[in-house]
């Protein structure tokens, strides 16, 4: 009865037949003699067949074994669940994405000897599970027969950094989650857990707010806090974007509009795509592991592992691209990303806090003043964990660090879907900044919601100046599909940053590791007919 419930809030049809064999704790050796556990479901009968391998950092008692494990072998798949390197019960440290592929390679090997599999490999899984996918897929001999790609892509650490800013929200968030997630009734201190790794963003140097959210060190928050700076060669062996066009796996994504990983995962499946190799995926109305994501992506997994592993092709009949429109509450089919109908079409930043279609014309610079030590608030987005997606950005608006460029009510409903971009065109007294845009929708009552947004970090010279001293900035916005309703108003937010989705910007120069210290910061914003500061909006004809 359970099963069955499971399967019918999943959006899967029910099975019937007796319930899987479980193995527990299946040692699978590495190279270096350390063991990884795993378990084993086996679809009743089993005796020898292909074998679908996730692997995870977060249990395998936990979400993983029970949707990956027990809802895939209910459904034909013969599913090893491994807990990853230093993580409930396998040997050796968990040093994120160190070992991934040296560990996934080996127990591919391992698999592919014992009795029980034919030899024929399949990977799935989400977020981190699915980084251990490209982690294994691009190197394999023979290759995998398919993988489930769920909100995750082929390197990780633009979306630590983004723009060149360290994503201080989920940096901080994940580290105490992998540093307590072992920890007895850990999943039940919830509210109080929350509002102590609140405060602790604000802890200077961020590099101590593992101590301050969870009373220890995570190895990961010193990682990546010190290994923030652009070019780091640290994180080498993490990227994997060199192997994705040779690819031969036949691949499956799904993803959502408030992921994390939204622009990395695009940018794979635009290569794949480019190489001819045929991906699919599945863009939904959803922030990074939201429950309503999973009704969704189970079945487009179970789907797609069926359909190379056994021959059950008849859910393979739909277009490459399927999004979700927000705003207007449809589903709708492409054959590439983004749409070969989308048009590119300049939204200008015009004085006294307009937004159009036309050039500005002659005019001061808007100005502002950002101070590290009272940071601009971030509110909504794609974050990992908290408040994510849409919210009333009103309170944040009303700032003096904040400049708001509000166009006129739409005559006709406006969609936009595609890639979005902004140019502008700013002097800061610093050198030191960092440069923030979110497009807002601002309805009939006036409430303004962020659809999507995007920073870069600006250092002396980089990028250069004119003999002004003014820059050309050029900030990449979150990919987006959304229609703004007929009188309802575009609206675009420019400040110095939005923390703690992104750590502050001290004006120093210092190292997020050493910054303790900061320095107010005056922005110019120019809006003229030299400088025409703009949004590119993806438009799509209605």
């Amino acid at each position: 009865m359970l099963d069955r419930l499971v399967d019918r809030i999943l959006g899967l049809p029910a099975t019937e037949g007796p319930p899987p064999t479980v193995t527990r704790d299946v040692e699978i050796p590495m190279p270096d003699g350390v063991r990884l556990l795993a378990d084993r479901y086996a679809p009743a009968g089993t005796t020898r067949a292909p074998v679908v391998l996730i692997r995870t950092p977060y249990g395998r008692g936990g979400w993983s074994g029970r949707i990956f494990g027990a809802v895939f072998a209910r459904h034909g798949l013969q599913v090893v669940v491994q807990s990853t390197r230093g993580t409930f019960g396998s040997g050796g440290e968990f040093r994120p994405f160190h070992l991934e592929k040296e560990d996934g390679l080996a127990t591919a090997r391992w698999l592919r000897e014992q009795p029980w599999c034919d030899g024929r490999l399949a990977m799935a899984g989400g977020s981190y599970l699915g980084y251990t996918q490209w982690a294994v897929g691009p190197y394999l001999d023979p290759p995998l027969e398919a993988m489930c790609l769920g909100i995750t892509a082929s390197e990780f650490v633009s979306a630590f950094y983004p723009g060149g800013v360290l994503a201080a929200d989920d940096m901080v968030s994940w580290s105490a989650l992998i540093g307590t997630q072992e920890q007895r009734f850990s999943a039940l201190r919830g509210p109080l857990r929350a509002k102590r790794l609140r405060r602790a963003m604000s802890t200077l140097p961020l590099s101590a707010a593992d101590v301050a959210a969870i009373g220890k060190p995570v190895r990961f928050l010193e990682d990546v806090t010190t290994h923030a700076e652009p070019d780091d060669p640290f994180w080498a062996m993490a990227d994997h974007r060199a192997e994705v066009a040779g690819l031969s796996a036949p691949v499956s994504m799904v993803t959502g509009w408030y992921d994390l990983f939204l622009a990395e995962q695009l940018r794979d499946f635009r290569t794949l795509a480019a190489a001819g190799r045929n991906p699919r995926i599945t863009i939904g109305p959803w922030a990074h592991g939201e429950p309503g994501m999973l009704r969704v992506l189970v079945p487009d997994q179970v789907s797609w592992l069926r359909a190379h592993l056994h021959g059950d092709r008849a859910q393979l009949r739909r277009s490459p691209v399927r999004i979700f429109l927000q705003g207007a509450g449809r589903w709708l089919d492409f054959d590439q990303w983004p749409p070969a109908e989308t048009t590119a079409r300049p939204c200008y930043l015009r004085p006294v806090g307009g937004l159009g279609e036309e050039v500005p014309g002659e005019s001061l610079p808007a100005t502002f003043t950002y101070d590290p030590a009272d940071p601009t608030p971030s509110v909504g987005g794609p974050l990992l964990k908290g408040k994510t997606k849409q919210r009333d950005n009103r309170a944040i608006e009303a700032r003096p660090d904040v400049l708001v460029f509000t166009g006129t009510p739409l005559a006709a409903d406006l969609d936009l879907i595609g890639e979005v971009s902004a140019t502008v065109h700013v002097r800061t007294d610093l050198g030191h900044a960092d440069i923030y845009v979110r497009l807002c929708d601002v309805d009939r009552s006036g409430v303004s919601r962020n659809v999507t947004e995007g920073i870069l970090r600006l250092r002396p010279g980089a990028p250069e100046s004119d003999v002004d001293g003014v820059v050309r900035a050029e900030v990449e916005l979150e990919p987006t599909a959304y229609r703004f309703r007929r009188g309802h108003r575009l609206r675009v937010q420019v400040a110095g940053g939005a923390f703690p989705r992104f750590a502050r910007n001290h004006g120093t120069g210092a190292p997020v590791t050493s910054a303790v210290t900061g320095k107010p910061c005056r922005f110019e914003i120019f809006h003229d007919p030299a400088h025409p500061s703009h949004l590119n909006l993806p438009v799509f004809p209605g």
